[in-house]
């Protein structure tokens, strides 16, 4: 998987790309590549499967290079940054730009 910040379930923003702008939700990490929900959508000609499945064209949501992807705050991509707090615990955090501090989860 890598050493990324972002987790399965994460809202983001495709930050590059043909769907560059468009927002969704993490669904799955797979190395370095990420499934969005909503995101570089893909159709398959699915064939017929015995007498009870009939043929289809089936859309799905293809992965994209997780480099192409940010952490999205409020409809904006921000970067996301670690920290070891007192208690010896990883922390995930943003910043806005006027410097706040949002946490996002501890590790």
């Amino acid at each position: 998987m890598g050493n990324t910040r972002l987790r399965k379930g994460d809202p983001v923003i495709v930050v590059a790309g043909n769907d560059k702008g468009k927002e969704g939700k993490l669904l799955a990490i797979k190395g370095n590549r990420v499934v969005v929900q909503g995101v570089n959508l893909r159709k398959k000609h699915q064939k017929a499967q015995g007498e009870n499945k009939k043929g289809a064209i089936v859309t799905f949501e293809a992965p994209v290079h997780i480099s192409n992807v940010q952490y999205a705050a409020h409809g904006k991509p921000v970067k996301l940054r670690a920290r070891f707090n007192s208690e010896n615990k990883k922390e995930i955090f943003y910043k806005t730009e006027n410097n706040e501090e949002h946490l996002v989860r501890k590790v």
